[in-house]
């Protein structure tokens, strides 16, 4: 599969949402694969990981977020659900887990009930290597500054409003994936 078509159906015009969802999606997938690259040993699927960090992200266009160009009705915490539903449509329940279970380093249901966050009550932490992965990657970037990558002492400060158990975990993901 390549995923660039499954992004080029929910993005048919070449506009600015677009470059960069695809700018940012690079992003990912490149770090993601070197992480594969450096840690051989964890037997990561590398096509999956190139497949799923590409449309991670591919429910944005629902959202509501202007600056980055994003004119959806719903609220942008919703996109890793809606993308994970688009993912179930295309018959991909692997990349739609990816999808929902990329927010900050997961959401457990306390957290959504705590926060009162607009989620259905679940439990959307990765759990495979592959989404653990994926996730880690995804924190380096920002699509609302897509020229900079933050280093991992960065993130782990820009996570720290998420609370300490999500910097826990991304700590624990860079011993691991760094």
């Amino acid at each position: 599969m390549d995923p660039t078509d499954i992004i080029f159906k929910y993005y048919p015009e070449d506009n600015e949402l677009r470059r960069l969802l695809l700018h940012h999606s690079r992003q990912v997938a490149e770090r993601a694969l070197v992480v594969a690259g450096r840690h051989p040993g964890l037997g990561l699927d590398r096509q999956f990981l190139y497949e799923a960090a590409m449309l991670h992200d591919i429910g944005i266009f629902l959202t509501d977020a202007p600056g980055i160009h994003c004119h959806g009705s719903h609220p942008y915490l919703l996109h890793g659900r809606l993308g994970a539903e688009l993912m179930r449509r295309e018959g991909r329940e692997d990349i739609a887990r990816v999808c929902e279970r990329h927010t900050g380093t997961g959401l457990t249901a306390e957290q959504i009930r705590r926060q009162g966050l607009p989620l259905p009550a679940g439990d959307y932490r990765p759990e495979t290597l592959e989404e653990q992965v994926i996730c880690y990657a995804d924190k380096f970037y920002s699509k609302s500054h897509p020229e900079r990558e933050r280093t991992a002492r960065q993130t782990a400060e820009s996570l720290a409003k998420f609370g300490e158990e999500s910097v826990a975990v991304f700590l624990k993901w860079e011993e691991k994936f760094g």
